[in-house]
């Protein structure tokens, strides 16, 4: 098959994650439709190529190598909020936060929790996001997903939700998805969200480079209910310094890019937080951050396992 139109060769991926590491990707494109996504998507299987789709970055690391295969970034119509009654339908691509912000100016209420998850929307689904006692699993009506053989659309049963986790694969693209919600005082919903929004600034850092939470909080009766924040708090992690990357000095759990950091200076850090929580403590940190390309782990990863 010849390459689709407007698929761009060795595109920086760096600048679209926001901590600002890695490499470039040999293949990238926007598309802008769902008709686009499947060609698109087609393409690459034809010709072996791996597939991957770069949202808001906010929860990527890329391989300083960058990515061997075709990685995407939605567009156009497939970032679109639109309102039909008491239903929200989101292109994939969209920012979930705008779409909260958009509901609350409805006078719509189920989406309050996404305004501190910055992320777009398929990011969200294919991760199940949650925040301050929120699901998006609750609010969700059917997703449109995207494939190499067209498009089709799912239900929430029939995603394999769990925590942080959906049943989505390789080649499988969240193109739409729809919000059932409820109606709702907009003042008071837009309250709710500026509190959820002060209650993040307070506790999580801001205005850095970082990808967000680096572990997930562990399930382990050796934590005795910690977060992994507190866990790598409890073993001198905060403020600790690999290269160009360090944990935040103010949440244990966020690595900040100081300036000129790569992803082997933030590897090295997650696996020497890793290695004190496991030799102090006995809890197995598990990375909450997604990696794209092939990377090598720094030998103290291996001393968590």
């Amino acid at each position: 098959m010849s390459v689709p139109e407007g698929v761009e060769r060795d595109h920086p991926l760096a600048r679209l994650t926001t901590v600002r590491v890695g490499g470039p990707a040999d293949w990238f494109a926007k598309p802008d439709s769902e008709r686009s996504l499947v060609e698109l998507l087609a393409w690459a299987s034809a010709e072996g190529i791996e597939v991957a789709v770069v949202g808001s970055g906010s929860n990527l690391i890329v391989s300083d190598e960058g990515f061997r295969g075709l990685a995407m970034k939605l567009g156009g119509d497939l970032t679109r909020i639109e309102r039909r009654e008491r239903r929200v339908v989101v292109g994939g691509g969209a920012r979930l936060p705008s779409a909260a912000a958009k509901t609350a100016g409805w006078g719509l209420t189920g989406l309050e929790f996404g305004v501190n998850i910055p992320g777009t929307v398929g990011g969200a689904v294919m991760m199940n996001a949650n925040a301050y006692g929120g699901e998006l699993a609750e609010a969700l009506e059917w997703i449109t997903v995207c494939t190499a053989s067209g498009s089709e659309r799912r239900t929430p049963d029939q995603l394999g939700f769990s925590y942080r986790r959906s049943n989505l694969g390789p080649g499988e693209v969240v193109a739409r998805a729809s919000f059932e919600l409820t109606p709702a005082d907009g003042a008071e919903v837009k309250e709710t969200m500026a509190s959820m929004r002060a209650r993040r600034r307070e506790a999580q850092p801001s205005g850095i480079k970082t990808f967000g939470s680096t572990f997930v909080n562990p399930d382990d009766p050796r934590a005795e209910g910690r977060s992994a924040g507190q866990l790598l708090d409890a073993v001198d992690c905060r403020g600790l310094v690999r290269g160009g990357a360090r944990f935040s000095e103010k949440h244990a759990n966020f690595i900040e890019n100081m300036g000129h950091a790569t992803t082997g200076d933030v590897l090295a850090v997650m696996a020497e937080g890793r290695r004190r929580v496991h030799e102090s403590l006995g809890v197995v940190l598990e990375p909450e951050v997604q990696l794209l390309g092939e990377v090598t782990w720094p030998a103290a990863w291996e001393l968590g396992g």
